[in-house]
């Protein structure tokens, strides 16, 4: 990847030093990360980019085309594809989910019960639109919150993007089995919405999810290294996965030469499934930063994009809401307040109360192996963080980041 003079693009030599000098110092030199590469663009050019450390505990060093395992970063992409399809007039926001799933008619109501015991029989719930999935205020959750026998059961089922499952019909099948833990429009809860989502996009499409995705998105933008699985042929490119530990240096918990994601999943999940390179995630970037195209490919207009972009989270009163005022539970980036949710997007809504250097208008999202993407539209600003390892919510290296790349971008048009 060729780089751009970061100087002609805004931004001070000396102060992006610090962001590389900050993540060796801090995360791979001690051990907290094996290793990570950073990407830094304005207005789709790319300016600065820093690769350090190891990508396998063998010592391979952190490749520039290392492919990673990128979680929830899946879901912005599976949330375009979607409204791809709206914008074709196959679907719209506020159509019910059983247009397309009659599975989930007649979901009720968590009210207690599970474990080993039938879940109670709570009232019918209100229906479910596709709005809900997209903007994670469905009713659904995820078994990895664990705070209820609701999340236990979900765990049981294994419905939270388990390979193991053994295709789409029985993901929805099982997931319509077990109750809403609200009802949808209500409050917003992190959850396997989106994978109910790449469910929607197959049976409207009549591809699998990878399919469409590679059909439409990732050929068109030249993603040529994400998918679901890892072929054999790119497989010295993939990266191990690593779990934090308590007190000491993450260890391994998938290494590459073993790992389940060489192998195509049965289920591909449209939450986080994906596999993907800084270089291809910078690709959709770049198209998101274009208002929804980028060198000659357009996948949504721009008035999609900023609806999609813009939050959609509400108190009861109709008055706009961030997460802490209306999530049920909070997941992933620590930085809740002054955030609240699009369609796809996390979106930063005040600065001041977030504590963290940027502007209103932001939008992101990240992975639980930590990995982060943030575009910043009044800047023309893109940002793609790779590392891997989880859970993503043990280090602030998120806002870290942020706050230092901030500071080194110096000719602001704010």
């Amino acid at each position: 990847m060729d780089l751009a003079n970061p100087v002609d693009h805004g931004f001070d030599p000396a102060r992006l030093d610090r962001v590389a000098a900050f993540v060796e110092r801090d995360y791979v030199a001690p051990g907290r990360f094996p290793g990570a590469d950073i990407l830094i663009a304005r207005d789709g050019v790319p300016v600065w980019r820093a690769t350090m450390g190891q990508m396998r505990a063998d010592g391979m060093p952190w490749a520039t085309d290392a492919i990673c395992r990128i979680a929830s970063m899946t879901k912005p992409i599976v949330s375009i594809a979607f409204m791809m399809l709206v914008e074709q007039g196959l679907i719209a926001l506020d159509d019910p989910v059983t247009k397309v799933l009659p599975e989930f008619a007649g979901l009720r109501l968590y009210a207690g019960g599970g474990g080993d015991a039938p879940f109670n029989p709570g009232p019918l719930a209100k229906p479910m639109r596709m709005v809900d999935l997209l903007s994670h205020r469905s009713g659904l959750t995820y078994g990895i919150q664990n705070r209820n026998n609701l999340d236990a059961a979900y765990r049981k089922a294994r419905l939270d993007g388990h390979p193991g499952i053994a295709d789409n019909d029985t993901f929805i099948a099982e997931l319509a089995k077990l109750p809403l833990e609200f009802n949808p429009g209500e409050a917003w809860q992190y959850s396997v919405s989106v994978d109910v989502l790449g469910v929607i996009v197959s049976r409207l499409s009549g591809q699998s999810l990878g399919a469409f995705l590679k059909t439409h998105i990732f050929e068109p933008l030249g993603m040529h290294d994400t998918a679901f699985d890892c072929p054999a042929d790119k497989a010295h490119r993939l990266t191990d996965g690593w779990m934090h530990v308590p007190g000491g240096k993450p260890k391994v918990f998938d290494p590459a030469e073993k790992s389940g994601v060489l192998r195509q999943p049965k289920f591909e999940s449209g939450g986080g499934g994906l596999l993907s390179t800084l270089e291809d995630y910078y690709r959709f970037c770049r198209m998101l930063i274009g208002q929804g195209g980028t060198d000659g490919v357009r996948l949504i207009s721009p008035a999609t994009l900023r609806l999609m972009t813009a939050n959609h989270l509400r108190l009861a009163d109709g008055s706009p809401a961030d997460l802490p005022q209306v999530a049920r539970a909070l997941f992933s980036d620590a930085k809740q307040a002054g955030t609240g949710f699009g369609l796809g997007f996390a979106v930063t809504t005040d600065p001041v109360r977030n504590l963290t250097p940027g502007n209103a208008g932001e939008y992101f999202w990240s992975g639980i192996h930590s990995t982060k993407f943030f575009i910043d539209p009044v800047e023309g600003l893109s940002v793609v963080f790779m590392t891997q390892v989880m859970p993503s919510v043990i280090f602030p290296i998120r806002e870290q980041l942020k706050t230092l790349i901030y500071a080194a971008l110096v000719e602001s048009r704010a």
